[in-house]
Order: structure tokens, then C-alpha cells, then sequence
């Protein structure tokens, strides 16, 4: 039986099949671009063999996302999420597009391969918000969990899947049909956009029934007063700061955990990465047909215990415990999508329509922001006592956030304090 979705008594109905096509031509269009990234990877490690090209790619992937972050969630308050979304694809698209026809034709340089990665994670910052604070209003709230259980078995389906599907295709055809296959996936996720309706929160209003002017600024403002003012949700926030300062930084020092510590080659790396994709994708499957417990956040509390418990495992290991560690890696990697997901259903249920799309760019921001500062200190630690005591060091703490998320009352009733209502006086499909 299907269900549909109430606004003020305005129907949205049939709401599986048309949340359900968009994002069908979503992930289509990101494993298009998961092989364009493999591609462009492997392009630059053969044609320039540069740490330092590799490091700057890397740069320009991640800044832009981080830094217009606050301004993509303002504007998908503030403007039409579904317009926003398809110029973030289209301009995805004329950067693949570029791509092809610089290939194709032999003029490529590094710069240009530097401006289109740059082009395609400023998008990102935009298209994310726009999707994530629309999935919100699209799914009835008691299936936002299962459907964050899902996209996080796309991710790991993803990392599964793109890097044999790029080396296939690199040894098939040219890196410039390979571009042009990324368009194309682009095209198929804007077709959706173009016909299916998509819910867009009230205009907010005074006690006069006048819509409230404020400036760009003053909402991002505003979007930093509403975190601030929800304790449970600042805790949150600084959870996700404190694990993506100790976790990224654990991930990039895994080459050298197995080479070091462990005396193996890129086949046992493989290995390794390998599990992290598989428990992604176990872990998003799991959550798809549990959906967590009734209050959503103390999975993710759970999720936070067990995998920092095995991270730790990995750096108490031996050298001779290489086995041992992949199945810890495995089982944390499987928590992830417990810790991921349901945090994601929270904002998306609890938080107020109109600032989702602040609150997801602020948090992604913050949390982001803790990536380099982790990365830039771990490098000197792990130099001084060993690799493996940074695993130990952030699998602990991860675990004891968790525990702490238990025993905090604010974090952890945090849906019950800005509970998000069941329909929306007005909505719009335009």
C-alpha cells in the first residue's frame, strides 16, 4: 500500500517512487563520477608520479566542499532546492564535458585537471544540502533511517565497485570517454530533477503573516544561533569534530601501518581497503532492514563503541596479527553506517525544515575542518611513537564518545527536544 505524505492537507503522494527515482539517477551519476575520480588518480600518479600533485589534487577535492559549505546550506534554505540541485549536476556535467574534449583533442595540462576537480567539489558543496535537507521532506519520518541505511551501502557499494570499473574502462577505452561516460550519468540524474515535484519548506513569516527579510549573512548567523542553542546538537557537532580529528588521520596512516608494522605489500593494502568497503556496504544493508533502535541516535552511540573498540584492536595487534586486524577493520568498518546513518535521520527529522540545510553544511564544515588539523598533527606523532598508538589513541576515544553519548541526557534525547513536525503549511513544487 503506498503512503503519502501530508502538507496542510496538500498531498504528496507516491512518495517511494518519485524519492526513489531521484535517487536512483543520483547514484548513478556518483559512480560515474567515483570512476572519473579513479581515472583522473591514476592519470596523474602515471603521467607525473608527484606525491605533491597527487597532494594538491587532494586539496582542491576537499577545500572548496569545506569552505562554501556555510554559503551552500544558506542558499538551500533560502532558494529552490530542486533548482539548486540540477545547476550543481549540469555544471558537473559541462566540467566532465570539458574534460572530454581536453583529452580528446591532446591539450590537457595539470591545471586543467586541477580546475575540474576544483569545479566539481564547489558543486558538491551545493548539490549535498540541497538533496539532504529535501530527503527530509520527501520520506515520511519513520523510514529516514532505513533510507540513510541505504545510502550508506551506496557509498560502500561505491568503494567496492568504482576502482576495478575505472581500471576496467582505462584499459578498454580512453580517459576521454571516460569523461564522457561521467556526463552522461550526469544527464540521468538531472532528467528526474526535471518532472518530479519536490517538497520546499515555508516561507517563514511575523506576527504580522509578512515573510521575514534577512541578509545572506544574517542567516548563516542564524544557522550558528540554532546549533548553539540546542545543546544536544552542539555535543554532536564537537563529537564529529573530535572523531574526524582522530579517525581521518587513521585511515590515511593505514599504508604505513601495513607496510611498517605489518611487513606487507600493496596486495595486503588492498586487502585491508577492501574490508572497509565491504563492511560499508554490510553495515548500510543491515541499517536499510533494521533501521537502528526506536531512538535513532543511541545506534549511532553503539556504532561509536564498537568501532572505536576494534580500531584499538588493529593498533594493539602484532606484526604477526595481520589476520586479527582485518577482521577488526571489518567490523568497525561495519559500524560506520550505524554511526553515519542514524545521525543523518536525526537532523533530517528533528531539525526544523527551514534551517536543514545550515545545520547539514554547518556540521559537514566543522567536522571537515578537523580533517587537516588531525592529519597535520598525526604525521609528527605517529613519527615519534609508532602508527599503530594513533589507532589506539582514536579507536579509544571514539569509544569513549559513545559512552558518553549514552550518559548524556542532552545527546541523548536529542530528537525530543526540536522535534520537526509531521506536515508543512505550505508547500511548494515549483
Amino acid at each position: 500500500m503506498d503512503e503519502s505524505l501530508e502538507f496542510a492537507g496538500k498531498p504528496y503522494p507516491q512518495w517511494q517512487r518519485r524519492f526513489f527515482t531521484i535517487w536512483s539517477g543520483q547514484a548513478i551519476s556518483m559512480l560515474g563520477s567515483q570512476i572519473v575520480s579513479f581515472a583522473i588518480v591514476w592519470y596523474l600518479t602515471e603521467q607525473t608520479g608527484s606525491a605533491t600533485v597527487l597532494a594538491i589534487s587532494s586539496m582542491f577535492s576537499i577545500l572548496p566542499n569545506i569552505l562554501l559549505s556555510p554559503i551552500a546550506g544558506t542558499m538551500a534554505d533560502r532558494s529552490n532546492r530542486k533548482r539548486i540541485m540540477i545547476i550543481s549536476d549540469i555544471i558537473v556535467g559541462l566540467a566532465r564535458l570539458l574534460g572530454f574534449f581536453l583529452f580528446l583533442t591532446g591539450v590537457i595540462q595539470v591545471w586543467h585537471i586541477y580546475l575540474m576537480i576544483f569545479i566539481g567539489s564547489a558543486a558538491g558543496a551545493f548539490q549535498h544540502p540541497a538533496m539532504a535537507s529535501s530527503t527530509g521532506l520527501m520520506v515520511p519520518k519513520k523510514h529516514l533511517s532505513r533510507v540513510a541505511g541505504m545510502n550508506q551501502t551506496l557509498y560502500g557499494a561505491l568503494n567496492i565497485a568504482a576502482p576495478p570499473l575505472g581500471a576496467l574502462l582505462m584499459s578498454l577505452t580512453s580517459i576521454a570517454n571516460i569523461f564522457m561516460l561521467d556526463f552522461v550519468t550526469m544527464l540521468v540524474a538531472v532528467l528526474p530533477l526535471l518532472f518530479i515535484p519536490i517538497p520546499q519548506p515555508e516561507t517563514r513569516k511575523d506576527q504580522n503573516g509578512d515573510a521575514i527579510q534577512q541578509s545572506f549573512f544574517e542567516d548563516i548567523k542564524e544557522g550558528f544561533h540554532y546549533i548553539l542553542n540546542w545543546k544536544g546538537l552542539t555535543l554532536l557537532l564537537l563529537s564529529a569534530m573530535l572523531i574526524n580529528f582522530l579517525i581521518s588521520p587513521a585511515m590515511s596512516l593505514l599504508p604505513l601501518l601495513v607496510s611498517k608494522h605489518f611487513g606487507g605489500n600493496e596486495v595486503q593494502l588492498a586487502l585491508m581497503n577492501s574490508m572497509f568497503g565491504i563492511g560499508m556496504l554490510i553495515g548500510g544493508l543491515i541499517l536499510s532492514v533494521w533501521g537502528g533502535f526506536k531512538r535513532r541516535i543511541l545506534t549511532s552511540f553503539m556504532g561509536l563503541v564498537f568501532s572505536g573498540m576494534s580500531l584499538a584492536v588493529v593498533g594493539f595487534v602484532p606484526s604477526t596479527g595481520f589476520t586479527i586486524a582485518v577482521v577488526a577493520f571489518l567490523i568497525s568498518a561495519v559500524m560506520m553506517p550505524l554511526i553515519n546513518g542514524p545521525i543523518h535521520a536525526v537532523v533530517q527529522s528533528a531539525v526544523t525544515p527551514e534551517m536543514q540545510g545550515r545545520v547539514i553544511s554547518l556540521i559537514g564544515t566543522a567536522a571537515g575542518f578537523a580533517m587537516p588539523i588531525g592529519l597535520a598533527i598525526a604525521g609528527p606523532v605517529s613519527d615519534a611513537v609508532g602508527i599503530q598508538t594513533w589507532f589506539i589513541i582514536g579507536g579509544i576515544c571514539m569509544s569513549l564518545t559513545g559512552i558518553l553519548g549514552f550518559i548524556s541526557p542532552a545527546m541523548r534525547h536529542i530528537e525530543d527536544q526540536h522535534q520537526r513536525p509531521e506536515s508543512i503549511e505550505a508547500l511548494s513544487t515549483k
